[in-house]
């Protein structure tokens, strides 16, 4: 459960003063979501884990580089994505698709056979959005998962804004052609 509903109302200024509390708001507002974003690209959870500890022992270390409080997120999230870029760097490993998990929430609002087909039609979108290069991976999982603005993604991974809009040009492109290879 959220405490925080937006990011304006967010405790940074606490957190920057070194308040225990204003943290564990942070962390909980921001630990599901990292997480989920992290594992999308690492495909692994024990590494997602770990690098969602690393980057909030980061942003403890450096949140007074931060300039607005009201990027927070934003800030947050560049620096997953830069501890996941140092993580492929460093082991170039093949991916390996990560374990099933059921949707809690999911169960609750819809019986077992409906529960069963969202599966399976997330699974499969989720595979499609695997093939993809890892930065246009990256920027969709971003904006349609996150809900994170181009200027946003485009802090968050370093890139320009054109550089952003081109690669979430050609992600949607390449993900409509692999729909249409798989009902052809």
């Amino acid at each position: 459960m959220l405490l925080v509903a937006d990011d304006k109302q967010l405790p940074v200024q606490d957190a920057r003063a070194g308040k225990p509390d204003a943290w564990d708001v942070l962390f909980r507002r921001y630990q599901l979501p990292l997480y989920v974003y992290v594992c999308e690209l690492v495909h692994n959870e024990q590494t997602s884990l770990d690098i969602v500890q690393e980057t909030f022992i980061n942003a403890a270390r450096h949140i007074g580089g931060l300039q607005k409080d009201e990027k927070f997120g934003s800030w947050l999230f560049s620096i997953a994505h830069q501890k996941c870029i140092q993580h492929w760097r460093k082991h170039r490993l093949e991916e390996v698709p990560i374990d099933e998990q059921l949707d809690e929430d999911l169960e609750f609002e819809t019986g077992p056979q409906e529960l069963l087909i969202r599966k399976e039609q997330e699974e499969e979108f989720m595979n499609l959005v695997n093939q993809l290069p890892l930065p246009q991976r990256s920027v969709l999982l971003l904006y349609f998962v996150e809900d994170f603005s181009l200027e946003e993604i485009a802090g968050i991974t370093g890139a320009q804004l054109g550089t952003v809009k081109s690669r979430m040009h050609y992600a949607k492109q390449a993900l409509r052609k692999l729909i249409e290879e798989r009902t052809a």
